[in-house]
């Protein structure tokens, strides 16, 4: 990784808390008592207001918090910009609901994508939110925004089936050259538009972490060690062409939904497979509690790639102790070199609208930790 590629101490995943208006808003656009025009106008106040407030925190780079977002892929794999697809509303194959870690919220149910025809992108995808997020920032501290992406196997992985028509593609390898001519496409745009931070976010990868999810894909004909080949191959092709000065994160999940999630195990299961293969610069992976496990698969992490330690969870409310969570930055750097690591949240505070179980208070109190314990820990966020 060259020196040229934007890296900090202090980060943080991608989706915020959504305001209360916002969500009001939503719900009126929903019920048709508001044009999609002016809830796009309120989604961009908002999301200036929100930047404005990292910035004010300390953080230098910014999201944009998800707020177009009622899922944390719906942005971007939506039939308004890319052709051949279609979203189901529901989809009863859930394991969400087997895990639930706090609160009283309603069973979490993902939607489902499916391929109807040739995938193509008919226009720019992120640009205007990209064109948001760098007006608020002239406008503010001048931090670097950060655009959030989903990873390329969410067009094909459906909680261990498959999206994909045979009918429309007899020939998987046409189907991702297709899906991966799209992220190329839309990674030139916006390094045309001067976005230099993109990340890759991915709760599919950890499915193989999980033993009894393992398993499960194998009742369904697939081996995990081959869908993982694949989707590596993938997501190296989606960001092959990218220039020099762009810096791609990895953002490994094990799934966020209410406080809820899917997958539980250690990175050791996918480690060898994944982590010197994947052709990104800096990995944001889970060590929030037991279920990511300990820090030894992060002796497979190429020299000079970049580490950002989720230790801080978004699921609960109570905060970490500082002093706890300098000693396992401290423990992981006994394996990757601690100028090559980084602090962060283990994922974002509301992957789905309804966001965890925590409140506005809450996740301002969780991002100042992360800033003073980057200070701390490193001298500078």
């Amino acid at each position: 990784m060259t020196d040229t590629k934007p890296f900090f101490h202090a980060e943080q995943v991608g989706s915020l808390l959504r305001p209360a208006p916002l969500l009001k808003a939503w719900s009126r656009r929903d019920a048709g008592d508001l044009l999609d025009s002016d809830l796009l106008e309120m989604q961009d106040a908002a999301i200036a207001q929100a930047i404005h407030k990292q910035e004010a925190l300390g953080f230098r780079t910014v999201v944009d918090g998800e707020f177009r977002r009622d899922v944390w892929w719906s942005e971007f794999i939506e039939p308004r910009c890319i052709a051949g697809i279609a979203i189901d509303r529901d989809d009863p194959s859930t394991w969400f609901d087997k895990n639930r870690s706090a609160g009283d919220l309603p069973t979490y149910v993902p939607k489902r994508i499916r391929i109807t025809d040739r995938i193509r992108r008919t226009g720019s995808i992120m640009g205007h939110a990209f064109a948001v997020m760098t007006s608020a920032t002239e406008s503010g501290a001048g931090a670097l925004p950060k655009v959030t992406i989903p990873t390329p196997a969410r067009f094909h992985f459906q909680y261990g089936y498959d999206a994909v028509d045979r009918a429309v593609y007899p020939d998987l390898d046409d189907f991702w050259a297709d899906v991966t001519r799209l992220y190329r496409e839309e990674i030139a745009d916006l390094e045309a538009a001067g976005c230099r931070s993109i990340q890759i976010d991915d709760p599919v990868l950890s499915y193989f972490v999980d033993p009894g999810l393992r398993a499960r894909t194998a009742e369904m004909g697939d081996t995990p060690e081959g869908l993982i080949r694949q989707y590596v191959e993938a997501i190296n092709a989606a960001v092959a062409e990218r220039r020099p000065d762009t810096c791609i994160g990895f953002h490994i999940c094990r799934g966020n939904a209410r406080g809820s999630w899917i997958a539980s195990g250690g990175y050791e299961a996918i480690a060898a497979d994944v982590f010197p293969a994947l052709d990104v610069d800096v990995y944001y992976l889970e060590y929030d509690d037991a279920r990511s496990g300990d820090f030894e698969p992060l002796r497979l992490i190429p020299k000079g790639k970049k580490v950002v330690l989720g230790l801080i969870t978004t699921k609960r409310p109570d905060l970490e102790d500082p002093d706890g969570l300098k000693r396992r930055i401290a423990e992981a750097a006994q394996i990757v070199p601690l100028e090559e690591l980084a602090i962060s949240p283990q994922c974002g505070f509301a992957s789905v609208m309804e966001g965890n179980p925590v409140t506005p208070a809450d996740q301002a109190s969780k991002l100042k930790l992360v800033l003073d314990v980057a200070r701390d820990v490193w001298g500078s966020a």
